[in-house]
């Protein structure tokens, strides 16, 4: 989950789950050919063909004034023009008053954060605006400069997205610097959320891409519902790809990354969502889903049923079949050598006749069904009981274990999502402190 600057707020906490934590990571099944992948990896609306909006003619001169920075209407309309062109959106008149909000909104959150990087000295460089531009323009398989220039012909000044960038980038680095020591987690709880990732793997899990409209942003929970269902009637229409409405729309982190919200675990999820998500197919959108947080638009991109395999790193103290003594002798040295650690202080020091080996990394699905059912309820540092196969009797340490697959969520990563989660409540709470200080006037 990435600090990154939204349309209408910097950092939010994630709030999609209702006190779980979502099982970003799990392995993915195969795509299919209904696979919501399509729907979501949609290609950015700004092209050579796109149309520049027409906007009602705003009052000209200074709209809001936070604390010592002015709005003004110019400001507002660059920001209203950014918002239509990147994300497709079309303005309406029911739609139109909602959309100037999430606007200002968008630009007071950005002075405050800019504001608060000056207080501490923090800079932006001019080259890390740049290769955030060449990302975005990529993503539309453009240059930067070619960005621009589409942006410019469709009445967005380049200034507009480089300011909005450099805020964005400048309220991550300062977030992090000042609250990263607040963030960090200790190993036990990484050992805890590693277990429970395990355990999700067993169970449903939704591949799910959203967008969150807020109603302290949006006014109020009728505003925020009012909103949500007129960017769906707009996406059922497919006047607009998902991905550039949830960066730009979205009140939750997962705007950043258009919406990927990742996988979340049946039983976790807020209740009217996982019902919400039950109904639907890979591909298919939901309507607006009304929780205590606020208004859900959810695309369900895949889903499984659980079962996950795993990946465990293992090694093995064994006696020949032939030792008739095999079992209880292996029940002693497990009694004596109770974890990893102590099995590799053993190499010179192990019973006559016990074979001490590490096997690496093995993968249940490929065990035979007794070892299978001997490992799969086992967690780090636990021995299983000596088992038999053709060659010897063992016994196995389970040193580590994973999800299995190339997407699998290591313990590293489980870590970094831990402290990036953390920031962001951090973050979101920060700019609401920032917010309530400061002295915001609406002058028209």
């Amino acid at each position: 989950m990435a600090l990154r600057h939204g349309a209408a707020a910097a950092a939010c906490i994630m709030v999609v789950i209702a006190g779980g934590a979502s099982a970003q990571g799990l392995t993915p099944p195969p795509l299919t050919a209904n696979s919501g992948d399509a729907a979501f990896d949609s290609q950015a609306p700004l092209t050579a063909n796109t149309q520049a909006p027409q906007l009602p003619q705003l009052g000209e001169g200074v709209l809001v004034s936070v604390n010592s920075d002015m709005i003004t209407s110019y400001d507002l309309k660059q920001r209203m023009l950014l918002l239509i062109v990147t994300s497709g959106v079309q303005v309406t008149q029911d739609n139109y008053a909602a959309f100037q909000q999430q606007a200002l909104n968008s630009l007071i959150d950005e002075k405050l954060e800019m504001q608060e990087m000056n207080h501490w000295k923090l800079k932006v460089t001019d080259k890390e605006v740049d290769d955030e531009l060449k990302r975005m323009a990529g993503q539309s398989n453009m240059s930067k400069d070619q960005l621009l220039a589409e942006l410019k012909r469709v009445g967005v000044e380049a200034d507009t997205l480089r300011q909005q960038i450099r805020a964005g980038i400048g309220w991550q680095e300062l977030v992090g610097g000042r609250y990263h020591s607040n963030a960090a987690v200790g190993s036990a709880q990484v050992d805890a959320m590693m277990d429970k990732v395990i355990a999700d793997g067993q169970k449903p899990q939704y591949l799910v891409s959203e967008i969150f409209i807020d109603p302290q942003v949006a006014g109020s929970m009728q505003a925020a519902q009012q909103g949500a269902q007129q960017l769906y009637d707009q996406l059922q229409k497919k006047v607009a790809p998902f991905q550039a409405v949830a960066r730009q729309f979205s009140n939750a982190p997962s705007a950043a990354n258009g919406g990927d919200e990742g996988w979340l675990v049946s039983g976790n999820i807020d209740p009217a969502i996982e019902t919400a998500l039950k109904q639907l197919q890979p591909g298919e959108m939901s309507p607006p889903v009304m929780t205590k947080d606020g208004a859900y638009i959810l695309l369900l991109r895949r889903k499984t049923d659980g079962n996950a395999d795993m990946l465990f790193h293992l090694k093995e103290a064994a006696v020949p079949l032939s030792d008739g003594n095999g079992s209880a002798a292996l029940t002693a040295f497990s009694d004596r050598v109770k974890t990893c650690d102590a099995f590799d202080d053993q190499n010179e020091k192990a019973a006559s006749g016990v074979q001490l080996v590490d096997l690496g990394e093995v993968q249940l699905s490929t065990l035979t069904p007794e070892y299978f059912d001997a490992l799969h309820p086992l967690k780090e540092g636990e021995v299983t009981s000596p088992l038999k196969n053709s060659q010897n009797t063992n016994i196995l340490y389970v040193c580590s274990r994973q999800l299995a697959g190339d997407n699998a969520l290591s313990r590293s990563q489980l870590e970094d999502n831990l402290v990036n989660q953390r920031l962001a409540m951090l973050g979101k709470r920060y700019l609401r402190e920032l917010r309530a200080s400061a002295t915001i006037e609406h002058l028209q």
